[in-house]
């Protein structure tokens, strides 16, 4: 096993195409408050290789990703790449041929005004002949499925939309080295699953090798090598089947494992022989079918579960029959949505999902006026929002929007007065201003004292996030409404921000989420929509919509990996037909009966 151990470190070194040595970074280093991201990191990666990069919101993930490519330098110690030293500006452009890089925030790297010349911009740099040029940027929209959107302007794509055509630019480079730096984050479940296939593909069948940052454990997955940073540093490295059986020292990191390893540590401590080690929906399946005995009983036992009612309260936001254009009136207009239908009751919690691009961002924006309706009505708080006299502020006040993007929320220089603006607005006193703020702050999980006086643009995307929705609080809405709220938070970050989001809901406030996460929701929604192609198809509770899960991956879009594992089961007949699983811990109950 050492001699084995020692052959696989010493052929990463003789074949590496990254070597990261006494890697330190360290911010701002001339002011008076210098923040140290990276601190003596060492990290060989081979060529070829599939490396996944886990930790905490603040670690330094994307901070280590920007030297692969010379985005930043070291404050000390090297970057190689191949033979190039990232400290040499002439070797720079060698560098960035060599290394493609997805970032987190697709804004940050698109820069042309139709799609199909945003993908050709980097090989086109290159010099690329035109005929190779085409046919790369053909073959790089195919492959994050966004070929019929070829001419359309990128700002008027969704997020989503957004992100797989800055993967698509990057592919079409062709580069040696993919680094994803959370590109997945904002992709509805199919999305991300092509986009990995994807990576998985050019790493197998190219030799491509592959740098994903990622917070959803079941992406690392699939990864040769699991590296794990905390506070700069790297704490922990093993092959993912390996890593994910220490999940005392991954929650003390912040961090999780994969819902289906979840599933297989609960059924191991009752059943001493159910392996623990598992990772996937196929081989929980497997195991289950292996080593439990079949319990033919449980559909006398279990009953579908009921339907559940709205309240009889006043709904406190209707919709009907929206429709709304974007560049209405030009030869570019384009029909964002049609025909969206929902109720949202006042103190519900009430979940949204829809594949990419399929008007989410768009409905949820009419919520507060943000966008009036082109066809249709929306009634928030008893107000007409097609009223040409309304009282907009008033609206914007009670119905708090957190945008899926939160730098497109912040412009204050420092966090502390970020969070103030909406008070201050207000024209609240003082005290008062920094009460709501030191409250909000802390909702989310941000200390006042450590977080007031840092620079906005500095944070980690997740702590922007953070803050933008803090500055939300602060106002004190009636109804809150949140844009993919977790995206780009580690696993404990979303833990923390679910847990404020369910303490406000506790207080009287109204959730209107959309996310892409299904076991989120499936744990904290009272009702869920779904929008396809700009219109509502479908509505009910977690049971009732994730009890489809065929119509669900037809729509674009996944069930918890728990309901996978049971209607997998029950297709397979070894599992009698029961009430719809969408938690873990209706999946441990479900099984452990048998």
């Amino acid at each position: 096993m050492i001699k084995a151990t020692l052959y696989y470190k010493l052929r990463l070194v003789l074949e590496a195409i990254i070597r990261i040595e006494h890697l330190h970074h360290t911010y701002q280093p001339e002011s008076s408050q210098p923040v140290q991201a990276l601190r003596d990191v060492n990290l060989t990666i081979g060529k070829g290789e599939y490396i996944a990069i886990l930790g905490h919101n603040g670690s330094g993930k994307s901070t280590l990703a920007r030297h692969l490519n010379g985005l930043l330098l070291p404050t000390q110690g090297d970057v190689w790449i191949k033979t190039w030293n990232t400290k040499v500006r002439a070797q720079m452009r060698d560098i960035r041929a060599t290394v493609g890089m997805v970032f987190q925030v697709p804004d940050n790297q698109l820069v042309a005004t139709i799609v199909e010349e945003d993908v050709a911009f980097g090989p086109e740099n290159f010099g690329v002949p035109h005929a190779e040029l085409v046919r790369r940027v053909d073959w790089a929209l195919e492959q994050v499925n966004m070929l019929p959107f070829r001419h359309r302007a990128p700002h008027l794509l969704s997020g989503g939309q957004k992100q797989r055509i800055c993967i698509a630019g990057v592919l079409a480079m062709q580069p040696a080295v993919l680094v994803l730096d959370e590109a997945t984050a904002m992709l509805d479940p199919l999305g991300r699953q092509e986009v990995l296939q994807t990576a998985k593909r050019l790493n197998q069948e190219q030799g491509v090798t592959v740098v994903a940052i990622t917070h959803f454990m079941h992406e690392a997955i699939q990864a040769d090598r699991i590296v794990v940073m905390a506070e700069g540093q790297v704490v922990l490295e093993n092959t993912p089947r390996a890593l994910f059986q220490q999940v005392d020292k991954l929650r003390a990191l912040h961090l999780d494992v994969p819902q289906v390893t979840e599933l297989a540590l609960a059924l191991q401590q009752q059943f001493p022989d159910f392996p623990s080690d598992l990772l996937s929906v196929e081989e929980m399946v497997a195991a289950v079918q292996q080593n439990l005995a079949r319990n033919s009983r449980l559909s006398s036992t279990i009953v579908q579960e009921p339907a559940q009612q709205p309240p009889s309260a006043q709904a406190v936001i209707t919709v009907r029959n929206l429709g709304h254009d974007y560049m209405r009136g030009t030869p570019l207009a384009v029909k964002a949505i049609h025909d969206v239908n929902l109720d949202i009751y006042k103190n519900e919690i009430v979940g949204i999902i829809g594949h990419t691009g399929s008007g989410k961002s768009t409905v949820v924006q009419h919520f507060n006026a943000l966008m009036r309706a082109h066809e249709g009505s929306v009634i928030v708080l008893g107000e007409n929002l097609g009223n040409p006299k309304l009282d907009v502020q008033t609206i914007r006040r009670r119905v708090g929007l957190v945008f899926q993007m939160p730098e497109a929320q912040l412009f204050e220089q420092y966090v502390g007065d970020d969070v103030a603006y909406g008070p201050r607005n207000l024209k609240l006193s003082r005290e008062e201003v920094r009460a709501r703020v030191r409250k909000a702050m802390e909702a989310v999980g941000l200390g006042f004292e450590a977080f007031k006086d840092r620079l906005t643009f500095s944070l980690s995307g997740g702590q922007m996030r953070r803050v933008a929705l803090a500055g939300v609080l602060a106002l004190e809405p009636e109804i809150l409404v949140l844009d993919e709220p977790t995206a780009g938070l580690d696993p404990e970050g979303r833990r923390q921000l679910l847990d404020h989001i369910l303490a406000l809901h506790q207080q009287g406030v109204t959730l209107v989420i959309i996310s892409h996460n299904m076991a989120e929701l499936a744990t904290v929604c009272d009702r869920l929509y779904v929008i396809a192609d700009g219109q509502t198809v479908m509505a009910g509770t977690p049971g009732e919509i994730f009890g489809q899960p065929d119509k669900l991956h037809t729509l674009g879009l996944g069930v918890p990996d728990v309901t996978a594992v049971i209607d997998a089961l029950v297709k397979a007949e070894w599992l009698a037909p029961g009430a719809t699983v969408y938690t873990l811990e209706q999946a441990i109950a479900r099984l452990s009966a048998c």
